[in-house]
């Protein structure tokens, strides 16, 4: 079966869902309903950190980096949120940070009002930058910092 659809002007989406509805087998759900990811705040925020690392750093640090929820703690007047940035090398550290710290505090003035939303209050957003070496290569770290390799395999 053919479906005609055009994503500019919407048509023949309803149809398309409804025979994808057809299609699929039936079985339990997967999560609960009120559900809308599977990843906790605490992941979703880290995730938010790395994207402005990778965006404001460009081409300089490839996907050499990953970001680490240290602390995560209710305070009086905010949500108070320590996170490291792991990096491979000591030049991609030099670059995440930047010069006088300028690159580091872009990319957490550029988080924070996206975690906040996510989180729904204030929060006060604490980065240090670390170098771990070959990160990406050893199970043990890549299962540390949240990876699970049988999500790959």
């Amino acid at each position: 079966m053919e479906i005609a659809i055009s994503a500019q002007k919407g048509d023949g989406v309803d149809t398309l869902l409804e025979e994808l509805v057809v299609r699929l087998p039936e079985g339990p759900p997967l999560y609960p309903e009120d559900w809308v990811v599977d990843q906790t705040m605490q992941q979703l925020a880290a995730e938010m950190v790395r994207e402005k690392v990778l965006y404001f750093t460009n081409h300089e640090v490839p996907h050499a980096v990953a970001v680490e929820v240290e602390e995560w703690q209710e305070k009086e007047h905010a949500l108070y949120i320590r996170m490291t940035i792991n990096v491979e090398r000591d030049s991609q550290k030099g670059i995440v940070i930047g010069a006088g710290g300028a690159m580091l505090k872009r990319i957490g003035s550029a988080a924070r009002p996206d975690i906040e939303r996510l989180v729904e209050q204030r929060v006060f957003l604490d980065l240090w930058v670390k170098t771990r070496p070959n990160w990406r290569n050893d199970t043990a770290a890549l299962g540390w910092l949240g990876y699970r390799l049988k999500d790959w395999q």
